[in-house]
């Protein structure tokens, strides 16, 4: 009979007194068997002392409390295509204007950005979007893709994402 137990993992602060454990501190992990499975119990060095003998945990031991490292900043390609598109906004120059394209065609699919507007400057089609949510305003130049070009800038853009 196979047996699905669901035990928490480490607390951060003691179970008795829900005073936060400080980094390096030792504490005592219990374990109690109960009718839907296990309980778990983290407690700190005094309230260990002071607890009731009773009842008798099933497991306990005790470890040393370690602060889980900082989150890693995000990479590229975790980044969202919004958060994307943005930042490549930001970048003057013609360097990232396909991908900035398709991104933004992308957002525009799943409506996020709002066509507005296309119009020709100085002989080139410029496409207008507005974010649906914060009505911030996109300027975004058509680079005149070719059909043969689009693939390898979809394939950028999936590598980008991730």
């Amino acid at each position: 009979m196979a047996n699905e137990w669901e035990i928490k993992s480490r607390g951060d602060r003691c179970t008795a007194t829900g005073r936060q454990f400080a980094d390096g501190e030792y504490f005592h992990t219990l374990l109690f068997r109960e009718r839907d499975g296990f309980r778990r119990e983290d407690l700190s060095e005094e309230a260990w002392q002071q607890r009731d003998k009773k009842p008798r945990p099933f497991s306990s031991w005790k470890t040393k409390f370690e602060l889980p490292p900082p989150p890693e900043p995000e990479a590229l390609g975790k980044q969202t295509a919004e958060d994307l598109l943005r930042r490549y906004m930001e970048e003057p120059g013609s360097q990232h204007a396909n991908v900035r394209y398709i991104l933004a065609l992308m957002l525009e699919r799943k409506r996020v950005l709002k066509p507005v507007e296309s119009k020709e400057d100085h002989g080139e089609r410029v496409l207008i979007y507005e974010h649906r949510g914060t009505g911030e305003v996109f300027v975004v130049p058509d680079p005149q893709l070719r059909l043969d070009q689009i693939e390898a800038v979809q394939m950028e853009v999936a590598d980008l994402l991730g």
